[in-house]
């Protein structure tokens, strides 16, 4: 166990997590800060319109339609209101539905899924400006990354947790709590109910409960800075407490590493965004098969075998071997750099099916994959070698975990994903005056306008 720092010792790991998060300004982001963050609203809000028809989502919507409330805030891509809770959790799992919204790498899990629903659903019910709402996103963001930090990588790796549900909830929670304005007493109180209720195991990947994970941390991030400010009671050290959420949570805690200086000054600007519509995982190999194709013009019917070197914690998180549905098939390497070899279009959603997964020429490629795992190299680097039926053999190789330079063609790239995944939800224009918005969101008076805009 990593010795703990004077200053976490003299002020406490949680409170000055909670510190640090409650004072941050809007003039202490800069400007080129702020772009990620809007860059990440608009990819939140696209994932979700266009996952809110999947099954899962008709399910959870039916179920909260039953348990009744207030109709405070809006469900994304429908016309039915929820309270603020519901709609956090049901937007939250719609989100995460498709596997296509973002992902850091300091977590490791998929930051804006957890934050966003819970904090825009609060937001509409006040009546909160968009500098209000993006200040806050930031706070939680960062917080979420630094908690994630302490407890890497065990906690994932080797335990198991998935960190969008685990440490999402703490990201939830400290957006919420920065926009109701909490003092660092109640926040970090906010923080021990959320940490007492994180939870969401790994072994549920390829199931409905993957993106239900996503949903409750915002539930209980939402949840828990709700019932602080009402005097809800709960430790207010409880990251780094005897039986607390680091030391129950991961073999490999060390607090020091919450305060570590990100790279580029920010964890918001190392955001990965996902063009890929399946597992993050499988995203370098499915470039490297890409590479390959468009290099060597390779026919399926040319390959005799593939060969996939990756890190070796790839086996527990996208290797089911014989996919049988679209969800499973995102979380399937032989599949998928199968797809990235064929020339399948992975960003479009109904490339994940059964009839995709049942396909014969993908499937051929798909058994001639052989997973070479190793340890000590980039959870994100994939090396693909190729041996042709002719003895011809090629490689190609691609890192996933290096955030974009150009902030603005990334902004581009997003624009063109957000119009392919909402115009078939709410409409062209609907869809281009929600970029705008965005596009302006410091400036908003009042972001109830732009999730209106998200109601079918």
């Amino acid at each position: 166990m990593n010795a703990i720092s004077d200053i976490q010792v003299g002020r406490g790991l949680t409170r000055s997590l909670a510190e640090q998060a409650r004072t941050l300004r809007l003039e202490d982001i800069p400007e080129s800060v702020r772009s990620w963050a809007r860059q990440c609203v608009l990819d939140y809000l696209g994932c979700g319109l266009a996952g809110a028809s999947d099954e899962l989502v008709t399910i959870l919507l039916a179920e909260m339609n039953e348990q009744g409330g207030r109709e405070a805030a809006t469900v994304l891509g429908h016309a039915e209101r929820l309270p603020v809770a519901s709609a956090a959790m049901v937007n939250g799992a719609a989100s995460h539905a498709l596997d296509f919204d973002d992902v850091n790498l300091a977590m490791p899990g998929h930051p804006s899924v957890a934050i966003l629903p819970a904090l825009l659903a609060l937001a509409e019910e006040r009546g909160s400006s968009g500098a209000d709402v993006l200040t806050a996103f930031v706070a939680g963001y960062e917080l979420q990354c630094r908690i994630g930090r302490t407890i890497a990588p065990g906690h994932y790796d080797g335990l198991g947790f998935h960190a969008t549900a685990t440490v999402g909830s703490f990201g939830a929670a400290a957006a919420c709590a920065h926009l109701l304005r909490l003092d660092t007493e109640t926040f970090a109180t906010a923080l021990g109910i959320a940490g007492t209720q994180a939870a969401g195991l790994k072994s549920m990947f390829g199931t409905m409960c993957k993106p239900l994970h996503a949903g409750k941390a915002s539930y209980h991030g939402l949840m828990a800075a709700k019932l602080a400010s009402r005097g809800f009671t709960s430790r207010t050290d409880v990251v780094e407490c005897g039986q607390g959420f680091a030391r129950t949570h991961s073999p490999d805690f060390n607090p020091d590493r919450a305060f570590d200086p990100p790279p580029n000054g920010w964890w918001i600007v190392n955001n990965l965004f996902k063009y890929h519509a399946s597992c993050y995982m499988t995203h370098a190999a499915i470039e490297a098969a890409r590479k390959l194709r468009e290099q060597h013009g390779v026919a399926p019917d040319r390959v005799q075998r593939i060969t996939l070197r990756l890190e070796e914690s790839s086996d527990r998180i996208c290797n089911i071997p014989t996919p049988r549905t679209g969800l499973e098939a995102k979380f399937s390497l032989r599949l998928t750099t199968a797809m990235g070899l064929a020339g399948v279009d992975t960003s479009r959603l109904s490339t994940y099916s059964e009839e995709v997964a049942a396909d014969p020429v993908l499937v051929g490629l798909r058994d001639k994959v052989e997973l070479d795992f190793r340890a000590g190299i980039s959870t994100t680097f994939s090396e693909i070698d190729l041996l042709l039926t002719d003895g011809a053999r090629f490689t190609a190789a691609h890192d996933s975990g290096v955030p974009a330079v150009d902030v603005a063609q990334q902004g581009r790239r997003l624009e063109a994903k957000f119009a392919a995944l909402a115009d078939p939800v709410l409409g062209t224009d609907c869809a281009a005056q929600l970029v705008a918005d965005i596009g302006r969101l410091d400036a908003l008076p009042d972001v109830r306008g732009i999730v209106k805009l998200c109601a079918k």
